[in-house]
C-alpha cells in the first residue's frame, strides 16, 4: 500500500469515527484519534488527586518546629501524623517536614492557602503528595521525640576516663611531641620566646579510693 492510499484510508476512518460521534448519543466523549476508531475520554485522574491526605512542606522557617507547626496546622482540620526532617548527628531542621491530616478535603485546603505563604521572610512550599508517592518508611519513628547525642557529655567521658600506665605514657609522648614541633615552629619564624617546660605525670592518677587490705 503507497503513502496515498494510507491517506486515504486513514481519511476514511476519521470521517466514519466523525460520524458515528456526531450520532451517538453520549455527548462526554473528549476526542477522536488521529489513527481512527471509536471517540475516547481522556484518563481521569481525579479520584487519585483526591486521595492524598500527606503533605509536603518546604523552606520552613527556623523556630517553627513540631508543636509550632500543629498547633498552627490544626485551626484547619484533625492532624493525623506530622514529621519535621532532622539532621542525625546534631538533630537541627532541615526545613523540610511532612504533614498528615484525616481528611483528604483538608488536606487540599491546606494546600490551596499555605503555598506561597509567607512566614518569618520564608516562602512556605506547600504540595500534596500522591499515595503511590510515599515511602513507605516515611513515619518510621514519627511517635518518638528525637533527642541527638549529647557530645560534650560523651567528649567529657572519653577525656576523664581512667588510665593505664602505658596509656598515660603515650598520652605524654604525644602532648611532648606536638610541643617540639610547636617549638620548631616558633625559631623558624625568628621569635625570641622561651616556651616554658611541660610538667606532666607519667603514673595515672587514680580517681577513686583505694584501702589497702590489712
Amino acid at each position: 500500500m503507497g503513502v496515498k492510499a494510507k491517506k486515504k484510508a486513514v481519511m476514511k476512518n476519521l470521517k466514519k469515527a466523525s460520524a458515528q460521534f456526531s450520532a451517538s448519543k453520549d455527548a462526554t466523549l473528549d476526542y477522536l484519534p488521529l489513527e481512527g476508531g471509536p471517540a475516547r475520554d481522556f484518563p481521569k485522574t481525579e479520584g487519585r488527586e483526591n486521595k492524598a491526605t500527606v503533605l509536603y512542606i518546604g523552606r520552613i522557617p527556623h523556630g517553627f518546629y513540631e508543636n509550632e507547626m500543629e498547633a498552627f496546622f490544626k485551626q484547619f482540620g484533625a492532624i493525623k501524623r506530622l514529621r519535621i526532617a532532622r539532621n542525625r548527628k546534631t538533630g537541627r531542621s532541615k526545613h523540610f517536614g511532612f504533614i498528615e491530616f484525616e481528611s483528604r478535603e483538608v488536606a487540599k485546603v491546606v494546600e490551596e492557602c499555605m503555598h506561597n505563604y509567607l512566614m518569618y521572610e520564608h516562602l512556605l512550599q506547600v504540595r500534596l503528595v500522591p499515595p503511590e508517592r510515599v515511602h513507605p518508611k516515611l513515619w518510621k519513628g514519627v511517635s518518638r521525640w528525637y533527642q541527638p547525642l549529647d557530645w560534650v557529655q560523651i567528649e567529657r567521658k572519653r577525656h576523664d576516663k581512667e588510665r593505664t600506665l602505658e596509656q598515660q605514657k603515650k598520652l605524654v609522648a604525644g602532648i611532648m611531641k606536638r610541643d617540639q614541633k610547636r617549638r620548631k615552629r616558633i625559631e623558624a619564624a625568628g621569635i625570641d620566646y622561651e616556651c616554658p617546660e611541660i610538667v606532666g605525670c607519667v603514673q595515672a592518677a587514680s580517681k577513686k579510693i583505694r584501702f589497702d587490705a590489712e
